[in-house]
């Protein structure tokens, strides 16, 4: 059953990273290995998921589930938003729709992290670890992290590209991923 949830469910996220896949140096293609660590993980851990409720790791696990909404939902809003998202960017095929911006977003939350998304799916991944912790587990949740890490260092890579100067200042100003630490 979980082995087919796994194929399934890595045939979506294929099918949705299809451009970046073919593009090994776009901030996707490390994306959907992040993407298919945190499906491991979720797959690992889901039997446990309402498991002892309230036992020190479940607080924890969704304690750092619910944080992930907060950046998931502002830092999509921006770009949505604020970032002027449209198909002049067409160009770049690997790019998902509402990552298509023409402005530079460093307002809301992206005046205090330049990656509220990967963000969201770091606190993603360990809140999941944290449901039922693991060596595999742990495993999961540091090559889901790794492969974050490579996402935003690819993102910024093709942020610099298309925005330039400015983006470069802005990179100056904050963090990656914690707001005033990292």
């Amino acid at each position: 059953m979980k082995a087919a949830a796994f194929v399934v469910a890595t045939g979506v996220l294929a099918w949705i990273s299809r451009a970046s896949l073919r593009a090994p140096r776009s901030h996707g293609f490390y994306r959907f290995f992040a993407w298919e660590a945190i499906l491991a993980l979720f797959l690992l851990n889901m039997d446990h998921w309402f498991r002892d409720p309230l036992a020190w790791h479940q607080i924890i696990a969704w304690t750092l589930l619910c944080a992930s909404l907060a950046p998931l939902v502002s830092g999509i809003h921006a770009l949505r938003t604020r970032g002027r998202p449209t198909a002049r960017r067409a160009d770049d095929s690997s790019l998902l729709a509402f990552e298509r911006t023409t402005t530079l977003v460093t307002s809301g939350i992206y005046r205090y992290i330049r990656h509220p998304l990967y963000s969201a799916l770091l606190l993603l991944a360990w809140g999941i670890f944290f449901k039922l912790p693991s060596l595999p587990g742990l495993a999961l949740a540091v090559i889901a992290t790794v492969f974050l890490r490579l996402t935003a260092k690819a993102d910024e890579d093709e942020c610099v590209r298309y925005f330039g100067a400015p983006y470069q200042a802005y990179m100056k100003k904050t963090k990656r991923f914690i707001p005033f630490v990292y």
